[in-house]
């Protein structure tokens, strides 16, 4: 999903940062200890939009994978603002582009993205009128440098916290926390 492009009722941006949590075996994930996080990846398929109120506070937006390999949820954790900006600057209050996405509730908040959302598929089509939703690939030309992904530990969790799990945007300034030494 890095390099994608996120597009959300008329505001988007390069995804830059996600995380993985996966189904079985991991207690940072939902399905550790919910029965209906288990029960939604269970009745659910791919490409699933999963959101929750994390600490009363912000909506954090995932999508529900599914493989061979195992099933889980990516959290996309960080945009670079490309698409909508004037929208999102009024919903986030700030005036730093890197303050609009750099972390799940600051990208919920400025996309608009809440609990409506849930359930519903990241490659949804719209009726015409309606605002276009969902991940994109573009094509990238010849002259476009190749697009870098790093690995590190997942962050704002403590159980399962030493996953290499986060997935970032190689020196890529709006991602929520820079890539940990060592």
């Amino acid at each position: 999903m890095i390099g994608t492009t996120l597009l959300w009722n008329g505001c988007g941006g390069v995804i830059v940062e996600t995380e993985a949590y996966a189904q079985f075996g991991d207690e940072a994930c939902h399905t550790f200890v919910r029965t209906q996080a288990r029960a939604f990846v269970i009745d659910q398929p791919a490409g699933t939009i999963y959101t929750y109120l994390n600490y009363g506070v912000h909506w954090l937006f995932n999508v529900l994978t599914k493989s061979d390999a195992g099933n889980g949820f990516v959290l996309i954790r960080a945009l670079q603002p490309t698409i909508g900006t004037d929208t999102m600057y009024q919903r986030r209050g700030r005036d730093r582009m890197k303050d609009l996405c750099s972390g799940p509730g600051k990208l919920t908040q400025a996309l608009a993205i809440g609990p409506e959302s849930h359930g519903t598929s990241i490659t949804r089509r719209t009726r015409p009128g309606e605002n276009v939703c969902g991940i994109y690939h573009e094509k990238r030309s010849s002259q476009n440098p190749p697009i870098k992904v790093v690995a590190d530990k997942r962050i704002g969790i403590t159980k399962a916290a030493d996953y290499p799990w986060r997935f970032l945007l190689a020196d890529n300034k709006f991602v929520s926390k820079p890539l940990s030494k060592g």
